[in-house]
């Protein structure tokens, strides 16, 4: 991930990119992701696995993270002896990308608080020459 804004707006992004930008998203994350967008049906944690050739335990760490996001929903899976699991299955893009519409829209009016205070701030500081003691 590139350190600086400047150098982000130079990179060519993919629209991926945005799982890590938004979210810091990891590269398993993102392959989870797409496992489950491509699939026909829901997915258990299991058949993630191995659909990016992971262990279980790695796969479940990035369905929590998906999780967390809001990227992807979870649904429990009751069996008629009793019992559950639970499958997977990708948030709607629509409101995934309002989703991260409204975060860029906070980012930028924070942003663009910033960019006040640091004129108001340095705008004071070069109007008031310094003054020199007698």
């Amino acid at each position: 991930m590139p350190d600086s804004m400047s150098e982000q707006l130079q990179q060519d992004m993919q629209c991926e990119g945005l799982l890590e930008c938004f979210h810091g998203l990891k590269e398993l994350d993102k392959e989870c992701f797409r496992a489950l967008v491509t699939a026909e049906e829901p997915l258990t944690v299991d058949e993630i696995a191995e659909a990016v050739d992971r262990e279980r335990s790695t796969a479940y760490r990035a369905v929590q993270r998906l999780l967390q996001t809001g990227f992807i929903q979870k649904e429990q899976i009751n069996y008629d002896q009793g019992g559950y699991y639970h499958v997977y299955r990708p948030t709607d893009p629509s409101k995934i990308a309002g989703e991260m519409q409204r975060m860029l829209n906070d980012w930028y009016a924070k942003m663009g608080q910033l960019i006040q205070a640091f004129e108001t701030k340095y705008e004071n500081e070069t109007e008031s020459p310094p003054q020199i003691e007698s």
